[in-house]
């Protein structure tokens, strides 16, 4: 009778019960749902610190460039072409993408990749025709277009200060007047507005980083801003 007891409380000794494997498994899934979002913030919060480190080795890669150049930006129309020019019908009504600039920067960037938001790597708006070409997917608003006669709006060839002029000779409505250098975007996460009627429905306020974007300006300075257009 004692050797039956002793087996018993051996057994229990070195085993969980039912009930106990249950509590560990519970208190297991209150941790995880309580620490998931927070591991998810991080990685996306690292994932946009590397986008805004990209965006600032792109305006090193714009000072190199011009540096060689008589200070004028890339003027590359036959390369906008050629990698596949297409104004679209809906939104943006213009081809931003800029595959274009990884044959320009190459010489002067460690990497290709840097013309690629991680956040935007295999998700909807990464992917997606408006956005993707070869492997960037950021956009620059003013070398969206080929025209044969570069239009005010656009920097193909010029320098900062004659871009900074043309802009605000052309009076365009849509992009505002800038104040300078400083507050002319050059390049941007790709983004689709929720208050753009023309935005396919399953893009609207889609954007790389939730609530915002980061951007590098005309003066070569990058940063991080919220956007209210995009989804929080």
């Amino acid at each position: 009778m004692k050797n039956v007891t002793y087996n018993r409380m051996s057994n229990r000794a070195n085993g969980f019960t039912l009930i106990e494997l249950m509590v560990v498994l519970a208190i297991i899934a209150i941790l995880s749902s309580i620490l998931f979002p927070v591991f998810a913030q991080a990685k996306a919060s690292a994932k946009q610190t590397v986008c805004l480190s990209n965006m600032k080795q792109i305006g090193t890669g714009f000072v190199l460039y011009t540096t060689d150049n008589d200070d004028r930006m890339p003027d590359r129309r036959d390369l906008k072409l050629s990698m596949g020019y297409k104004p679209w019908s809906d939104w943006p009504a213009t081809d931003p993408r800029c595959g274009w600039a990884e044959v320009v920067f190459h010489p002067y960037v460690k990497s290709k990749f840097i013309l690629s938001c991680p956040s935007g790597e295999k998700t909807t708006v990464g992917e997606t025709i408006q956005v993707k070409q070869g492997d960037s997917n950021y956009w620059m608003w003013r070398f969206d277009r080929p025209d044969t006669i570069i239009p005010l709006e656009d920097f193909w060839g010029k320098t900062v200060e004659q871009a900074v002029a043309d802009l605000n000779t052309a009076q365009n409505t849509a992009i505002g007047q800038p104040f300078g250098d400083s507050a002319t975007e050059l390049v941007t996460d790709p983004y689709f507005p929720k208050n753009v009627v023309t935005v396919a429905p399953n893009l609207k306020g889609l954007t790389a980083h939730r609530g915002g974007k980061n951007r590098l300006f005309l003066d070569f300075h990058a940063k991080w801003q919220k956007d209210p257009r995009t989804n929080p």
